[in-house]
């Protein structure tokens, strides 16, 4: 069976979204193609905002886009 290939931009958000929950400085983002880094940051924004908020661990894994399908 063939696996479908997964969108670059949601692998990049999900990608920026961990960085952020784990507080990773945005400095980190691998990607220098302007519209991935754009998805990336997206997701480390939003990321930084749920660990601020307190939104780590069990408490948000409802935020979580890995979970969300």
């Amino acid at each position: 069976m063939k696996r479908q290939k997964r969108d670059r931009f949601q692998r990049a958000y999900v990608h920026g979204y961990k960085a952020g929950v784990s507080g990773r400085s945005r400095d980190d983002c691998p990607s220098h193609e302007v519209n991935l880094r754009e998805y990336w940051m997206s997701g480390w924004r939003e990321g930084r905002g749920d660990q601020w908020d307190g939104m780590t661990g069990v408490s948000g894994i409802h935020k979580n886009p890995v979970v969300m399908t």
